[in-house]
């Protein structure tokens, strides 16, 4: 009895497995491989929408690098869908992503070249990675197909901000100004552009304009403090710093910049207590420690002087007033081989004094 089981479950094996085989001709399979082909091609398509759509409502809930990953998804199902390359390329340049964010476009461009806003988020993603030649060429052919976007105008101002060609910046921010004429941002680069030119009485035009169009921005404030200083009207400044503190009060720049119009006119307790105030707002302020430094060497502090310069040029190796009150709080704790180095390095930097020192205590 065993033997006749075991036989009918071999034969039952047998024959489901055979039931399985289509026998057909290579006509008829080569038509069920199309089909085949076909319907994984919908399933991918299906699968690519769904993560495109996922990916586009992260993205709108501020879950930017989740919505990368979906955006991958949709790319990896279907390699041309271009709105999911250009999503991503968003994504990447929202999280200062510029080098993966210019890989993205690069890639959308070759599959479709018209693709014109792509162009724009090239330039974008350029300028992060300071290539500025190459967003330069980008936005330009952005603007070929859309001249009158005026987010494409005023990045390419600020590009040509970051460039030094202050007087093309100019040319933008005042396109940008025809096209919105009641944006207080546009006024208020343009208005930077005329003080880097040194027309200081053209760029608080432009400032006064920009606070008659918003008056709660505290930077603006802040930037026609700091050109009435320029102008040595130090009573005017005092006003805009004032009122920077007082739309903004955790503005730090406003400390710092009131504290040096204080010192300007020999206020020096008043100067050291906003620096101070500056300092523990942003513990990352340079200039706020460099100018400690100064107060301190006035003080005759030459020890607390040199740390405080010390630590301003940890944090940003170009501020050359550091280097200069170092090179002064060093030569008064007698070290004037590094007072020289110091000096020498603030007049490399452009600071008039630090050449003043060099040349006065240096040259032997």
């Amino acid at each position: 009895m065993k033997k006749s089981s075991i036989l009918f479950l071999f034969t039952l094996c047998i024959g489901n497995y055979f039931s399985q085989v289509e026998i057909l001709s290579a006509k008829e399979k080569a038509f069920k491989d199309s089909i085949a082909q076909i319907n994984e091609a919908a399933n991918a398509s299906a699968e690519g929408k769904e993560a495109y759509n996922r990916g586009i409502n992260l993205f709108s809930e501020k879950k930017t690098a989740e919505s990368i990953k979906e955006f991958e998804k949709a790319i990896l199902s279907d390699p041309k869908f271009l709105a999911a390359y250009y999503n991503k390329g968003v994504a990447e340049n929202e999280l200062e992503m510029f080098l993966a964010s210019a890989s993205t476009f690069n890639k959308l461009l070759e599959i479709d070249s018209s693709y014109s806003k792509a162009y724009f988020q090239r330039a974008k993603a350029f300028f992060g990675l300071k290539e500025y030649d190459s967003a330069e060429k980008n936005y330009e052919k952005a603007l070929k197909y859309d001249p009158t976007n005026v987010k494409i105008i005023y990045n390419y101002g600020v590009l040509r901000f970051m460039q030094q060609d202050y007087k093309d910046a100019i040319v933008k921010f005042t396109r940008c100004i025809q096209i919105e004429p009641n944006s207080a941002f546009y006024y208020n680069d343009r208005g930077s552009c005329y003080r880097m030119l040194g027309e200081l009485p053209k760029a608080i035009i432009d400032y006064e304009e920009a606070t008659k169009r918003n008056s709660n921005l505290a930077f603006v404030h802040n930037n026609i403090g700091t050109t009435k200083k320029k102008m040595k009207d130090f009573p005017g400044a005092m006003i805009e710093f004032n009122k920077a503190i007082t739309v903004d009060p955790k503005f730090y720049m406003a400390y710092v910049n009131r504290g040096a119009t204080y010192f300007a006119q020999g206020k020096q307790v008043e100067a050291e207590k906003d620096f101070l105030q500056a300092k523990q707002m942003n513990e990352n302020c340079g200039q706020a420690y460099a100018n400690l430094a100064s107060i301190l060497i006035l003080k005759k502090d030459f020890k607390n002087a040199l740390d405080n310069a010390e630590i301003a040029i940890s944090i940003d190796k170009y501020n050359g007033a550091a280097y200069l009150n170092r090179g002064i709080a060093k030569e008064m704790l007698r070290d004037m081989k590094g007072a020289c180095e110091d000096w020498h390095k603030a007049q490399d930097l452009g600071v008039e004094l630090g050449k003043t020192y060099y040349s006065t205590n240096c040259n032997n």
